[in-house]
């Protein structure tokens, strides 16, 4: 029994007579530099199965999907809520950064889906100004204007443990 499984184990199978043989190689040929499929080379690979998308590439449709769902969220905000919201966003974000430094339990992964968040919505706020004809130098003159205007304030997650 213990031969049976380290034959099974080694890439050397087994042969009635006892004398190992090299086991059988895969068909490997590499990527396909574009142009003529390998069935034209490859008279075989045409019979042979082809290999059914997997799991991931249903996921990548399905994030894409919430990544677009999520962005039609944003442009459906108004340029207030907008702000307010990216305001919120970066005070979490600090949040993050202090839990971090005094080593509290936290997500690590929270940082860069913040930041992306963030990101997304000015992304749209430009994209806004751009279609009312606001120049770049106008736009970090208005930004510069906007930034001082904030009312420092504690964000949600801090709000949301006071009145509990």
């Amino acid at each position: 029994m213990a031969t049976m499984s380290l034959a099974a184990a080694s890439p050397l199978a087994s042969t009635p007579g006892g004398v190992a043989a090299p086991a059988p190689r895969t068909a490997f040929l590499g990527l396909r530099a574009g142009g003529a499929p390998a069935t034209r080379f490859f008279p075989a690979l045409a019979a042979a199965p082809q290999p059914a998308a997997g799991r991931g590439a249903a996921a990548a449709v399905v994030q894409m999907a919430k990544r677009e769902q999520e962005l039609e969220e944003i442009r459906d905000m108004s340029t207030e809520r907008l702000e307010e919201e990216v305001v919120d966003l970066k005070g979490e974000l600090f949040l993050l950064r202090l839990k971090r430094s005094a080593r509290q339990e936290f997500k690590n992964s929270e940082f860069g889906r913040m930041r992306k968040r963030i990101a997304r919505m000015l992304t749209v706020k430009r994209e806004r100004e751009i279609e009312q004809g606001i120049n770049k130098r106008l736009s970090r003159k208005l930004d510069r204007k906007w930034k001082q205007s904030i009312v420092v304030r504690p964000p949600p997650s801090l709000r949301e443990n006071k009145e509990e």
